[in-house]
């Protein structure tokens, strides 16, 4: 039977759960999210395929909508695409979840002589995650404008939802390669590799295993959208890793209900601890979540 969204809190209660914990949600000032789903509609160059968006409400209607699938903790993920746009969008991002107890406080920041003050102004301040996208940013991770910033969220351990692989398609400074090479000089950072780093997942996985703050998140992997068989050799490795790979989704910019994501994880059939750790615990650790809001 397929899974739908209605299912998905049977699902977690049958799980013992206390909800979803989604690392790899987006919310966006509206402007800029409407320039995101013009981008999606018109089957960009970045995307290399049509892309429909199923979750287009309001922010209020998209909240209520994570809430009613049982999602208890989820981020608010903007990236900066250029120069100058990072601190509007954490000005936003602040705003959005000052008022929204189950949201992590999420910013972005980008290659520019400012993030030396801004990342650190945030961390200081208490911002939960960053979010940083290789690809459409068309930046190297190891450009030393990050220098600041990633010697910051190292000594504080904030985690960064880093979009390097080079899914959908590949950009010019996508790969897990400049992500070692920022690893090798800041082995300690904390990062979450989105969407495993398909399609190097093998790679990314292995950096993962040689650095215990390194961890993967699910968003669109083993989802039957990409049209191309699962690679079973990734599982003894994400079981391996278990206590390191996090729900993730996309959330509100997937082609399909929300319910298939978590439908393909408990497909994979490697039980119920391994579903429990990735649906929820895994993502409560590393934020230092209990449990919901008012518990």
């Amino acid at each position: 039977m397929t899974l739908r969204d209605e299912d998905v809190p049977g699902l977690v209660h049958d799980l013992g759960l206390p909800g979803l914990f989604d690392v790899h949600v987006h919310f966006m000032p509206p402007k800029i999210l409407q320039a995101v789903w013009a981008y999606f509609d018109a089957a960009g160059p970045k995307l290399g395929r049509p892309w429909p968006i199923t979750y287009r409400g309001t922010d209020d209607e998209r909240v209520a909508q994570l809430r009613a699938l049982g999602v208890s903790r989820f981020s608010a993920l903007s990236y900066a695409h250029k120069p100058g746009v990072a601190e509007f969008m954490n000005d936003w991002g602040r705003d959005f979840a000052a008022d929204k107890p189950d949201c992590l406080w999420s910013g972005t920041f980008f290659p520019e002589p400012s993030a030396a003050e801004y990342v650190p102004r945030l961390v200081e301040d208490g911002v939960e995650v960053f979010k940083a996208h290789v690809q459409v940013g068309e930046f190297d991770p190891r450009d030393p404008l990050l220098d600041p910033v990633w010697e910051t969220l190292q000594a504080s351990g904030t985690p960064v939802v880093l979009h390097a692989g080079s899914g959908p398609m590949p950009g010019e400074h996508t790969g897990p390669q400049q992500v070692a090479d920022v690893l090798r000089r800041y082995p300690d950072l904390t990062l979450v590799i989105a969407h495993l780093g398909m399609p190097e997942s093998h790679e990314f996985l292995a950096l993962a295993a040689d650095h215990p703050n390194v961890h993967l998140d699910t968003t669109m992997v083993w989802v039957d959208f990409f049209g191309t068989p699962h690679d079973p050799t990734l599982l003894p490795k994400v079981v391996e890793l278990q206590d390191r790979i996090l729900l993730g989704t996309d959330f509100p910019n997937i082609p399909y209900p929300y319910a298939h994501q978590v439908e393909s994880l408990v497909g994979l059939d490697l039980g119920r601890d391994w579903l429990r750790d990735v649906l929820w615990h895994n993502g409560a650790r590393l934020f230092g979540v209990e449990g919901p809001v008012g518990e």
